[in-house]
């Protein structure tokens, strides 16, 4: 298919060709710029464009609704009636679809539907670039060694259905991970960025964190596992969070199988699960942190329904005030456990009274260890949402207010559900990139959160 053919017009090709009773097509238009960088020294950049097409076909029959899901990036115009042919085909052959609801009707054509793709290019980097050469040779200067990435995307989605949705969504996302490394690979310290076009990021700035956490790397005090006082900075908490989000289907709950399900049966919902004033949230219009306003799902699961593609998406609090209010749904779980429709957003806040700072709430600790980030976090046990992983690029220890050493590095056990019920304070939110999840999920805003008690299982000989 040309690169000249618009999305919205592949749409409704697709759509003129579906023969199921109804048809979803999602055309994603991406472009994405990046530049990497080694040894303070810019070493590749480049600009990538393509098209990724999705047609999900239903079929009626006597037993329900069936699904068939097809999705190709590339398509030539010769390989567009095929791929709707076989997203039909593979509804025929599948059996009725557990999640079939009726397809979104009602909703508003997008007034810009019909417009050119937004697309990014080399020119996102044209102020950041020449800001990251002057760290470069500061950190030259000061006897360091720069590495990282940076990455800018922009997708732009059509939706379109048999039912006449006509719906678009631009979404631009941008990451900016930093690496300093003292010249004999002893010490190492990360910081990272999310942005929607860079001109908020300063890396200066970035650099200027990392020289002073590599000084403090510059005395090493060894450390047993054990339980320590431990100041999660918002980048680890973003982490731990968005798994538990992840973690958090209405349905899996309400069977039984996960932390928030109830003794006994049923959810969690309704209960304390924190003592300080804690609200998660997502909202699809938060400032810096705008996602798409209505679902957009290129297959089903427990948490997602190709049948909801469309549903518009409203400002959700799963936790308000340290309570659980919502878990995931689609329509169908909704109706399987009776409790609200409430699908996925693609950001996620937590909200606290706190004011203040890593850095203020370093100086207000007497004792304890304050961490960079965690790493390779894997699922232990489903029931207590216990997760382990690692810490990385920087543990210090806090005596007095004041960061007195590097430490070792540790493997945590921690549920971040546990962490929540036993934060003693929480700082200001702040927007961060989670590192570990950062290819996936990027919008994020999250406060320091303090625990008293975090569980630091096993010393890890890693830098």
């Amino acid at each position: 298919m040309s690169r000249r053919t618009a999305p919205h017009e592949i749409v409704e090709r697709a759509l003129g060709l579906s023969r199921a009773d109804g048809c979803v097509v999602i055309a994603d238009e991406e472009s994405s710029a990046n530049l990497r960088w080694a040894g303070n020294a810019l070493t590749t950049n480049g600009v990538t464009r393509g098209r990724t097409l999705t047609v999900i076909a239903t079929v009626n029959g006597g037993q329900g609704t069936a699904s068939g899901v097809v999705s190709r990036s590339a398509v030539t115009a010769d390989e567009l009636e095929p791929l709707v042919r076989a997203a039909e085909a593979a509804a025929h052959a599948a059996g009725p679809a557990e999640d079939a609801q009726p397809l979104v009707e009602g909703v508003p054509v997008s007034p810009d539907f019909t417009e050119e793709p937004a697309e990014t290019s080399s020119e996102v980097f044209s102020a950041f670039a020449p800001a990251l050469g002057e760290s470069f040779a500061r950190a030259r200067a000061g006897g360091r060694e720069l590495y990282g990435f940076a990455n800018h995307e922009c997708v732009s989605s059509y939706l379109g259905t048999s039912t006449g949705l006509r719906l678009r969504h631009d979404q631009p996302s941008g990451t900016l991970e930093l690496n300093a490394k003292s010249p004999d690979r002893t010490r190492s310290a990360w910081a990272g960025r999310s942005t929607r076009d860079f001109r908020d990021v300063d890396p200066a700035a970035v650099d200027a964190e990392l020289a002073r956490r590599l000084a403090w790397a510059e005395r090493r005090v060894e450390l047993p596992a054990g339980r320590y006082e431990t100041l999660l900075p918002p980048t680890a908490v973003a982490d731990l969070l968005i798994y538990q989000q992840w973690s958090s289907s209405a349905r899996d709950a309400a069977e039984g199988r996960t932390v928030f399900s109830r003794p006994g049966g049923g959810t969690r919902i309704g209960e304390k699960l924190s003592e300080l004033p804690l609200t998660l949230r997502s909202d699809p219009h938060e400032p810096g942190l705008e996602s798409a306003p209505f679902v957009m799902a290129h297959s089903s699961g427990d948490d997602a329904s190709a049948f909801d593609n469309g549903l518009p998406l409203a400002p959700t609090a799963w936790l308000r005030n340290g309570e659980l209010t919502h878990l995931l749904t689609t329509r169908h779980t909704a109706k399987l456990t009776g409790l609200p429709v409430t699908p996925g957003i693609d950001n996620l806040i937590l909200d606290a009274d706190g004011t203040r700072s890593l850095e203020e709430m370093t100086a207000g600790t007497r004792r304890g260890l304050l961490l960079t980030c965690l790493w390779y976090i894997r699922e232990v046990d489903p029931a207590t949402l216990l997760l382990t992983g690692l810490t990385r690029d920087g543990v210090y220890l806090v005596e007095d207010g004041e960061v007195v050493g590097e430490v070792n590095n540790f493997r945590f056990n921690e549920s971040p559900v546990s962490l929540l019920s036993r934060a003693t304070e929480a700082g200001r939110t702040e927007r961060t990139l989670p590192r570990e999840w950062s290819d996936w999920f990027t919008r994020a805003a999250m406060p320091a959160l303090r625990i008293p008690d975090f569980h630091m299982s096993s010393v890890s000989q890693g830098v």
